[in-house]
Protein backbone atom coordinates (compact mmCIF):
# COMPACT_ATOMS: atom_id res chain seq x y z
CA UNK A 1 0.00 0.00 0.00
CA UNK A 2 2.86 2.65 -0.55
CA UNK A 3 3.30 4.70 -3.18
CA UNK A 4 0.65 3.39 -6.25
CA UNK A 5 -1.17 1.26 -3.75
CA UNK A 6 -1.78 3.40 -1.12
CA UNK A 7 -3.06 5.99 -3.14
CA UNK A 8 -5.13 4.15 -5.60
CA UNK A 9 -6.97 1.07 -3.98
CA UNK A 10 -5.53 0.96 -2.26
CA UNK A 11 -4.12 1.68 -3.77
CA UNK A 12 -4.93 0.86 -3.96
CA UNK A 13 -4.84 -0.11 -2.14
CA UNK A 14 -3.16 0.90 -4.09
CA UNK A 15 -3.82 1.68 -5.53
CA UNK A 16 -3.79 1.24 -1.90
CA UNK A 17 -3.65 2.86 -3.05
CA UNK A 18 -2.86 4.84 -0.28
CA UNK A 19 -0.35 7.75 -1.16
CA UNK A 20 2.56 7.94 1.38
CA UNK A 21 4.71 10.94 -0.14
CA UNK A 22 6.48 13.58 0.96
CA UNK A 23 7.45 17.01 -0.99
CA UNK A 24 11.41 16.56 -2.13
CA UNK A 25 11.21 14.43 -5.31
CA UNK A 26 14.65 14.59 -7.93
CA UNK A 27 14.08 16.77 -11.15
CA UNK A 28 13.53 15.59 -13.77
CA UNK A 29 15.44 15.77 -17.06
CA UNK A 30 14.98 17.81 -19.55
CA UNK A 31 14.73 17.12 -23.10
CA UNK A 32 13.13 13.46 -22.51
CA UNK A 33 11.03 11.54 -24.36
CA UNK A 34 7.62 11.07 -22.90
CA UNK A 35 8.72 7.77 -22.14
CA UNK A 36 11.58 8.62 -20.12
CA UNK A 37 9.20 11.32 -18.73
CA UNK A 38 6.74 9.12 -17.82
CA UNK A 39 9.06 6.61 -16.05
CA UNK A 40 10.52 9.55 -13.84
CA UNK A 41 7.15 10.11 -12.63
CA UNK A 42 6.94 7.02 -11.52
CA UNK A 43 9.91 6.47 -9.71
CA UNK A 44 10.07 10.05 -8.02
CA UNK A 45 6.10 8.63 -6.70
CA UNK A 46 7.99 5.67 -5.10
CA UNK A 47 10.87 7.35 -3.68
CA UNK A 48 8.34 9.97 -1.99
CA UNK A 49 6.41 6.73 -0.41
CA UNK A 50 9.57 5.13 1.28
CA UNK A 51 10.04 4.87 5.02
CA UNK A 52 6.59 4.97 6.46
CA UNK A 53 7.72 1.09 7.86
CA UNK A 54 3.34 0.12 8.38
CA UNK A 55 0.15 1.54 9.32
CA UNK A 56 -3.09 -0.03 9.92
CA UNK A 57 -6.64 1.84 9.16
CA UNK A 58 -10.12 1.17 9.58
CA UNK A 59 -11.77 1.27 5.90
CA UNK A 60 -15.83 1.66 4.98
CA UNK A 61 -16.68 0.03 1.75
CA UNK A 62 -20.12 1.10 0.21
CA UNK A 63 -21.18 -1.03 -2.65
CA UNK A 64 -24.22 0.53 -5.10
CA UNK A 65 -25.55 -1.09 -7.98
CA UNK A 66 -27.12 0.68 -10.94
CA UNK A 67 -30.07 1.48 -9.21
CA UNK A 68 -28.60 2.95 -6.41
CA UNK A 69 -29.48 0.11 -4.09
CA UNK A 70 -26.47 -0.11 -1.42
CA UNK A 71 -24.85 -2.81 0.62
CA UNK A 72 -21.86 -1.73 3.48
CA UNK A 73 -19.40 -3.35 4.93
CA UNK A 74 -16.24 -2.81 7.34
CA UNK A 75 -12.86 -3.79 7.26
CA UNK A 76 -9.47 -3.35 8.64
CA UNK A 77 -6.14 -2.60 6.96
CA UNK A 78 -2.54 -3.58 7.62
CA UNK A 79 0.20 -2.49 5.77
CA UNK A 80 4.05 -3.75 6.29
CA UNK A 81 6.53 -2.78 4.15
CA UNK A 82 9.29 -4.31 3.05
CA UNK A 83 13.31 -4.05 1.94
CA UNK A 84 13.38 -3.82 -1.95
CA UNK A 85 9.94 -2.99 -2.34
CA UNK A 86 6.63 -5.08 -2.87
CA UNK A 87 4.89 -4.33 0.27
CA UNK A 88 2.18 -7.24 2.23
CA UNK A 89 -0.83 -5.93 3.17
CA UNK A 90 -4.09 -7.62 5.09
CA UNK A 91 -7.79 -6.76 4.34
CA UNK A 92 -9.96 -8.10 7.68
CA UNK A 93 -13.95 -7.93 6.91
CA UNK A 94 -15.64 -7.14 10.20
CA UNK A 95 -19.21 -6.90 9.32
CA UNK A 96 -21.39 -7.37 7.77
CA UNK A 97 -22.15 -10.93 10.22
CA UNK A 98 -21.62 -12.82 6.37
CA UNK A 99 -18.59 -11.68 5.57
CA UNK A 100 -17.01 -11.16 9.13
CA UNK A 101 -13.29 -12.78 9.36
CA UNK A 102 -12.93 -13.23 5.74
CA UNK A 103 -9.29 -11.73 4.52
CA UNK A 104 -7.11 -11.14 2.01
CA UNK A 105 -3.44 -11.65 2.30
CA UNK A 106 -1.68 -9.56 -0.59
CA UNK A 107 2.28 -10.08 -0.92
CA UNK A 108 3.31 -7.65 -4.01
CA UNK A 109 5.97 -7.75 -5.69
CA UNK A 110 8.11 -5.70 -7.89
CA UNK A 111 8.15 -7.72 -11.40
CA UNK A 112 6.33 -10.84 -10.90
CA UNK A 113 2.64 -11.23 -10.49
CA UNK A 114 1.59 -10.94 -6.42
CA UNK A 115 0.82 -13.92 -4.26
CA UNK A 116 -2.40 -13.76 -2.44
CA UNK A 117 -4.78 -15.78 -0.26
CA UNK A 118 -8.03 -15.33 0.35
CA UNK A 119 -9.48 -16.79 4.14
CA UNK A 120 -12.93 -17.66 4.07
CA UNK A 121 -13.99 -18.64 7.37
CA UNK A 122 -17.27 -20.65 6.89
CA UNK A 123 -14.73 -23.39 5.71
CA UNK A 124 -12.05 -22.86 7.59
CA UNK A 125 -9.48 -22.60 4.67
CA UNK A 126 -7.29 -20.31 2.87
CA UNK A 127 -7.81 -20.47 -0.77
CA UNK A 128 -4.88 -18.91 -3.23
CA UNK A 129 -5.78 -16.36 -6.49
CA UNK A 130 -4.45 -17.11 -9.27
CA UNK A 131 -2.68 -14.72 -11.11
CA UNK A 132 -5.10 -15.77 -13.97
CA UNK A 133 -7.90 -14.32 -11.62
CA UNK A 134 -6.49 -11.97 -10.60
CA UNK A 135 -8.67 -9.71 -12.69
CA UNK A 136 -11.83 -10.68 -10.80
CA UNK A 137 -13.88 -8.66 -8.49
CA UNK A 138 -12.79 -8.30 -4.71
CA UNK A 139 -15.80 -9.57 -2.95
CA UNK A 140 -17.96 -7.87 -5.32
CA UNK A 141 -16.38 -4.50 -5.67
CA UNK A 142 -15.44 -2.44 -8.61
CA UNK A 143 -12.25 -2.75 -7.46
CA UNK A 144 -10.36 -5.78 -9.16
CA UNK A 145 -8.05 -8.46 -6.64
CA UNK A 146 -4.81 -6.67 -8.96
CA UNK A 147 -6.15 -3.28 -7.82
CA UNK A 148 -5.49 -4.87 -4.02
CA UNK A 149 -1.37 -5.31 -4.43
CA UNK A 150 1.21 -2.74 -4.46
CA UNK A 151 1.30 -0.64 -7.48
CA UNK A 152 5.08 -1.26 -8.27
CA UNK A 153 6.70 0.93 -10.93
CA UNK A 154 8.25 -2.26 -12.92
CA UNK A 155 5.10 -3.40 -13.35
CA UNK A 156 4.27 -1.16 -16.32
CA UNK A 157 5.49 0.94 -18.75
CA UNK A 158 4.27 4.48 -19.13
CA UNK A 159 3.65 7.40 -21.02
CA UNK A 160 3.55 11.24 -20.57
CA UNK A 161 0.62 13.08 -21.99
CA UNK A 162 0.85 16.36 -21.00
CA UNK A 163 0.47 18.81 -17.94
CA UNK A 164 -2.97 20.47 -17.13
CA UNK A 165 -5.53 21.87 -14.26
CA UNK A 166 -7.09 19.42 -11.89
CA UNK A 167 -9.06 21.98 -9.45
CA UNK A 168 -6.62 24.61 -7.79
CA UNK A 169 -3.57 22.27 -9.20
CA UNK A 170 -1.56 21.33 -11.61
CA UNK A 171 -1.53 17.98 -12.47
CA UNK A 172 0.92 15.40 -14.68
CA UNK A 173 -1.01 12.70 -16.37
CA UNK A 174 0.62 9.83 -17.43
CA UNK A 175 -0.67 6.94 -19.32
CA UNK A 176 1.11 3.02 -18.29
CA UNK A 177 0.82 0.09 -19.61
CA UNK A 178 0.81 -3.14 -17.44
CA UNK A 179 3.85 -5.64 -18.33
CA UNK A 180 1.29 -8.61 -16.93
CA UNK A 181 -0.36 -9.96 -20.32
CA UNK A 182 -2.78 -11.80 -17.66
CA UNK A 183 -4.11 -7.75 -16.56
CA UNK A 184 -7.32 -7.51 -16.82
CA UNK A 185 -6.46 -3.54 -18.32
CA UNK A 186 -4.84 -2.59 -21.18
CA UNK A 187 -3.86 0.36 -20.25
CA UNK A 188 -4.33 3.18 -17.46
CA UNK A 189 -4.32 6.88 -17.17
CA UNK A 190 -3.13 8.59 -14.29
CA UNK A 191 -3.25 12.28 -13.16
CA UNK A 192 -1.03 13.35 -10.15
CA UNK A 193 -0.61 16.78 -8.98
CA UNK A 194 2.78 18.18 -9.27
CA UNK A 195 3.86 19.61 -6.41
CA UNK A 196 3.04 16.40 -3.81
CA UNK A 197 2.53 13.96 -6.26
CA UNK A 198 -0.69 12.66 -5.16
CA UNK A 199 -3.09 10.72 -7.27
CA UNK A 200 -6.59 12.38 -7.92
CA UNK A 201 -8.10 10.05 -10.76
CA UNK A 202 -7.43 7.11 -12.60
CA UNK A 203 -9.23 5.73 -15.76
CA UNK A 204 -8.77 2.00 -16.59
CA UNK A 205 -9.55 0.36 -19.80
CA UNK A 206 -10.38 -3.17 -20.64
CA UNK A 207 -8.29 -5.70 -22.59
CA UNK A 208 -10.13 -4.00 -25.89
CA UNK A 209 -9.39 -1.06 -24.78
CA UNK A 210 -13.02 0.11 -23.71
CA UNK A 211 -13.29 3.01 -20.97
CA UNK A 212 -13.93 0.20 -17.79
CA UNK A 213 -13.74 2.50 -14.24
CA UNK A 214 -12.58 5.25 -13.47
CA UNK A 215 -11.36 5.88 -9.62
CA UNK A 216 -11.51 9.67 -7.74
CA UNK A 217 -9.85 10.33 -4.84
CA UNK A 218 -10.24 12.91 -2.52
CA UNK A 219 -9.47 14.45 0.84
CA UNK A 220 -6.11 13.63 1.28
CA UNK A 221 -4.18 13.93 4.85
CA UNK A 222 -0.76 14.01 5.83
CA UNK A 223 1.09 12.06 7.93
CA UNK A 224 4.14 12.10 10.15
CA UNK A 225 4.79 15.57 8.18
CA UNK A 226 5.69 14.01 5.39
CA UNK A 227 2.99 11.02 4.29
CA UNK A 228 0.51 11.91 2.06
CA UNK A 229 -3.09 9.07 2.25
CA UNK A 230 -6.46 9.77 0.75
CA UNK A 231 -9.77 9.32 3.21
CA UNK A 232 -12.13 9.06 0.12
CA UNK A 233 -11.62 6.81 -3.12
CA UNK A 234 -14.99 5.97 -5.58
CA UNK A 235 -14.11 3.22 -8.49
CA UNK A 236 -17.30 3.74 -11.09
CA UNK A 237 -17.47 1.11 -13.56
CA UNK A 238 -18.70 2.42 -16.84
CA UNK A 239 -20.16 -0.71 -18.14
CA UNK A 240 -22.47 -2.20 -15.36
CA UNK A 241 -23.29 1.09 -13.64
CA UNK A 242 -21.94 -0.16 -10.35
CA UNK A 243 -19.79 2.14 -7.70
CA UNK A 244 -17.88 1.26 -4.98
CA UNK A 245 -16.88 3.92 -2.86
CA UNK A 246 -14.02 3.09 0.48
CA UNK A 247 -13.92 5.43 2.57
CA UNK A 248 -10.57 5.40 5.25
CA UNK A 249 -10.23 6.44 9.09
CA UNK A 250 -8.08 5.62 12.27
CA UNK A 251 -4.85 5.41 10.30
CA UNK A 252 -1.68 4.70 12.48
CA UNK A 253 2.03 4.48 11.29
CA UNK A 254 5.06 2.76 12.61
CA UNK A 255 2.66 0.55 15.21
CA UNK A 256 3.71 -2.82 16.67
CA UNK A 257 3.22 -4.86 13.60
CA UNK A 258 4.85 -8.52 13.42
CA UNK A 259 5.84 -10.25 10.20
CA UNK A 260 4.19 -13.51 11.41
CA UNK A 261 0.82 -11.74 10.92
CA UNK A 262 1.34 -11.91 7.16
CA UNK A 263 1.61 -15.38 6.50
CA UNK A 264 -1.05 -17.76 5.43
CA UNK A 265 -0.47 -19.26 9.17
CA UNK A 266 -1.24 -16.23 10.34
CA UNK A 267 -4.33 -15.91 8.36
CA UNK A 268 -6.40 -18.45 10.42
CA UNK A 269 -5.94 -16.69 13.38
CA UNK A 270 -7.46 -13.79 12.09
CA UNK A 271 -10.17 -12.15 14.71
Amino acid sequence: MHAHLVRTAFLLLAFCACALLDSSAPPRAEGATPEEKGLQIARDTRERGRGFENFTAEQGMVLRNKHGQESRRQLRVKVLETDGGGNKSLFVFDRPRDVRGTALLVHAHKKKNDDQWLYLPALKRVKRISSSNQSGSFMGSEFAYEDMGTQEVEKFTYRYLRDEPCAKLTCTVVERFPTNRRSGYRRQIVWQDKSERRAWKVQYYDRKNSHLKTLTVKNYKQYLGKYWQAHEMTMVNHLTGKSTVLSWKDFKFRTRLKASEFTRTGLKRVR
